[in-house]
């Protein structure tokens, strides 16, 4: 007789990565998101949807430090969703705007946001359990 595979077992195998995991598209995802700061940094940018100075970000996601929303808005300008313009003026101008490709997470972060508005209470008490 031959064993088939449970629906969790053939689930898992259609996600499974082939090769190393720098190469599975959901690493990658977790690994550009997994910040403490990616998800709310992003997010306000999608909701604010025009171009923004550095500070007004900061002031927006914070407390985070200005170091940490550097290295995040570089790995997501590295990535392609978020465009960094510089103005030619004295002191400098920079602005952030997150890109189409960076507008396309509108939808699945609203629906991770709807999930913790949904369940958080239930998260936070098997927290403290």
């Amino acid at each position: 007789m031959r064993r088939t595979a449970s629906p969790a077992a053939a689930a898992l195998a259609a996600i499974r990565c082939s090769g190393p995991a720098e190469r599975c598209s959901m690493v990658r995802f977790v690994d550009l998101i997994a910040g403490k700061w990616a998800i709310p940094i992003l997010y306000r940018l999608i909701l604010i949807g025009e171009s923004v100075r550095f500070s007004e970000l900061q002031r927006a996601v914070a407390p985070i430090t200005q170091k940490e929303l550097t290295r995040q808005l570089r790995a997501f300008e590295a990535n392609g969703l978020v465009s960094r313009t510089v103005y030619p003026e004295v002191p400098p101008r920079v602005e952030y705007r997150i890109t189409a490709l960076g507008a396309t997470l509108r939808d699945p972060l609203a629906g991770l946001a709807q999930w913790m508005e949904r369940h958080g209470g239930r998260v936070r008490r098997a927290a403290q359990d």
